[in-house]
């Protein structure tokens, strides 16, 4: 099965600034009031879920976003999640399904982490799933640029520009 396959039968779509496809497959009815949710300004859903392709073109250039996300692995080849917390302090870890050499089939990112995911050298495609609570809204999302990324994390500039769009 290639990408294309795997777009086409989950139809999936483009997904904007970040890069990579995706569809939503689940947005909780209930949600919880502004009130409860100082840091977010608004109503949010409960949870929202999403299908997330990956591939070597398209990947998960680096952002954050104001809600805790878990993201789990599927289906394809595996991935490398590259996290940076606001202390500058690196995580990494490989999303896979080969748990001889240590992939984790999921990984939650915390609030407001700068994170970005790419395929392993060689990989073709990664299906993965991405479960936000509260659900993730679009003004909840921040992109990362190279130039903002590297003048705040001067250690780690060149893994910053591997996972961010030039």
């Amino acid at each position: 099965m290639t990408a294309q396959d795997v777009i086409k039968k989950f139809n999936l779509s483009p997904l904007p600034e970040e890069g990579g496809y995706f569809r939503v497959t689940y947005r909780a009815s209930g949600s919880i009031p502004a009130s409860a949710l100082p840091d977010l300004g608004g109503d949010r859903q409960y949870s929202s879920c999403i299908y997330y392709l990956i591939t070597p073109e398209q990947f998960s250039g680096l952002h954050a976003v104001k809600s805790a996300e878990i993201f789990h692995f599927y289906a394809g080849d595996p991935v490398q999640m590259v996290q940076i917390n606001a202390n500058g302090e690196l995580h990494t870890c490989v999303l896979g399904s080969d748990l001889e050499k240590d992939h984790s089939p999921q990984v939650v990112v915390q609030p407001n982490v700068w994170q970005g995911t790419k395929l392993l050298s060689g990989g073709a495609w990664a299906l993965l799933g991405c479960t936000v609570s509260p659900g993730f809204e679009y003004e909840d999302f921040i992109n990362g640029t190279f130039d903002e990324l590297s003048k705040t994390f001067p250690q780690h500039k060149e893994l910053i520009r591997e996972y961010t769009h030039m």
